[in-house]
């Protein structure tokens, strides 16, 4: 016999408490495994969280959404955007630190304070396109939120809470979205030079790591000295470190073997000095607490005082190797489909992977000619050796 699924809207009550603020307690049904109906109850909070009734029955609305899920779509009360956001962070929010931390950053400042009260049903393409259009951001940051918005929304059409493919945010336009509001820092051969001249160990070693293999910041800080295989010339991308917490790579496509000049053995010379160098230590571990170091610190006290001391106005960051490594690659005439192997660039993986994967050889030979650059040497030949001397 088939039983039709009605919505459930729960029953709302302030309760008295003999000690204490009274609390709003939300009452409803659930059915358990064997098919019966069980009433439950949930305090939602103190009469001065939620002031009026009102106020309580917005913060039902995650819930609802669960108790409905099987209840006609026609017959739903539209949710608030903000409870939609309240399910999408306790069931979908990724699990990625830092994919996390910049989700509920966006929805937090951004997302909640100007759509959270809004009913779904409510949500209009033009309102939400003139508010990315009046944020105070770059174009990258205003295309994070409204990928966000898309995804919280393609949720709540997999819940059935709007129509299959009537989510608003598709329409919604953000103007400039490939634009850089800052052209990008590339050092310059003799600049890096310049540079190295200022940095101490283990910092150093960083700055050469960064230059000759392209690598983020997190994943420097995320390598162990079990990742490295010296014989075979090469090692592992397979974790990043960032503000200190351990997580996997950046995209499935960081995660990958990158080749390992053999001149940047010199990272055996470091291992020689360093206090922590067994296979499961961290290669550039702070030698007060053993674990990777932090990347902000490590750009604000090292490379923003280099920028100043070589004359740097728009200073130097992390990422300002990884763009000089694609510059010079840029410069071996490597082949575009070698530039993303060895960038692991996952924004072009699509568009080049129809052309094959790119020959290890040609990787080596297109990695090792950056590495002579660093080292002094010109694409044709030695210009003079570097002093491999790091160790001062």
């Amino acid at each position: 016999m088939f039983v039709r699924t009605r919505f459930q809207y729960g029953s709302l009550r302030l309760r008295k408490r003999e000690r204490g603020s009274d609390v709003w307690e939300f009452r409803y049904y659930e059915t358990n495994p064997e098919g019966r109906r069980i009433r439950q109850s949930v305090i939602l909070g103190e009469q001065a969280l939620y002031r009026t009734e009102d106020d309580a029955r917005k913060a039902t609305q995650a819930l609802l959404m669960r108790l409905n899920d099987e209840a006609p779509r026609e017959e739903m009360v539209a949710p608030t955007f903000g409870a939609l956001l309240d399910r999408y962070i306790e069931h979908e929010l990724p699990e990625r630190h830092s994919t996390r931390s910049s989700h509920l950053s966006n929805i937090r400042k951004h997302i909640r304070p100007r759509w959270g009260d809004q009913p779904v049903n409510k949500l209009k393409p033009m309102a939400m396109e003139q508010w990315l259009r009046d944020l105070p951001l770059a174009p990258k940051s205003k295309v994070h939120i409204r990928s966000l918005m898309h995804l919280v929304l393609k949720c709540a059409e997999r819940w059935g809470i709007i129509e299959i493919g009537k989510n608003p945010v598709t329409l919604v336009r953000v103007k400039n979205a490939s634009k850089r509001l800052k052209r990008p820092q590339i050092l310059e051969v003799g600049q890096f030079f310049e540079m190295l001249k200022h940095l101490a160990e283990p910092y150093r070693t960083m700055v050469m790591v960064a230059q000759c293999t392209g690598l983020r910041i997190s994943e420097i800080l995320g390598l162990q000295w079990g990742d490295f295989n010296f014989e075979d010339h090469t090692f592992m991308v397979q974790r990043s470190s960032v503000g200190g917490r351990i997580d996997e790579a950046k995209t499935e496509y960081s995660k990958d073997y990158v080749p390992l000049d053999q001149r940047l053995e010199l990272l055996l010379r470091w291992r020689s000095f360093s206090t922590f160098s067994k296979d499961g230590d961290w290669v550039f571990a702070n030698p007060q607490t053993g674990k990777p170091y932090h990347q902000e610190s490590l750009k604000k006290r090292q490379l923003r005082r280099v920028a100043e001391l070589i004359g740097l106005p728009d200073g130097i960051g992390w990422h300002t190797f990884r763009h000089t490594y694609r510059s010079w690659l840029d410069e071996t005439g490597a082949p575009m489909k070698v530039q993303q192997e060895l960038m692991r660039h996952a924004s072009i993986q699509t568009t080049m992977n129809v052309y094959g994967r790119a020959m290890t050889d040609s990787k080596r030979k297109a990695n090792s000619q950056v590495v002579g650059l660093v080292f002094g040497e010109t694409l044709h030949g030695r210009k003079g050796d570097l002093n491999t001397t790091v160790l001062q």
